[in-house]
């Protein structure tokens, strides 16, 4: 049996995320970035660009994910976040844990 941190990784994984991430939508976007996670990205990024609102129970998921990102040597990058979304982040105290970019990086 093979592990992730063994196995070739992706160089780069992008999701973008084009609804409300919060409890009804959590599954969907729980299922597609465990598929993500299968690839093994060196970087893993979340366009939020078209996200209009995050709540608690995504942002655990998200926090999960950069565990797991983070475990097998990639990294997670919450790119273009809007200005709610980075103060709900900013509220939760999580933006010094997850790594948040402006749109052109």
């Amino acid at each position: 049996m093979q592990t992730g941190i063994d196995a070739p990784g992706t160089p780069l994984v992008e999701i973008m995320v084009t609804e409300e991430l919060d409890a009804g939508s959590e599954p969907r976007v729980r299922a597609l970035l465990e598929d993500a996670l299968t690839l093994h990205p060196e970087q893993l990024i979340i366009d939020l660009s078209d996200c209009p609102f995050i709540d608690a129970t995504a942002i655990g998921m998200l926090l999960d994910i950069h565990r797991r990102v983070w475990t097998s040597g990639g990294r997670l990058t919450l790119r273009a976040p809007s200005p709610r979304v980075r103060r709900t982040l900013q509220i939760a105290h999580v933006n010094h844990v997850l790594r948040m970019v402006p749109e052109d990086d």
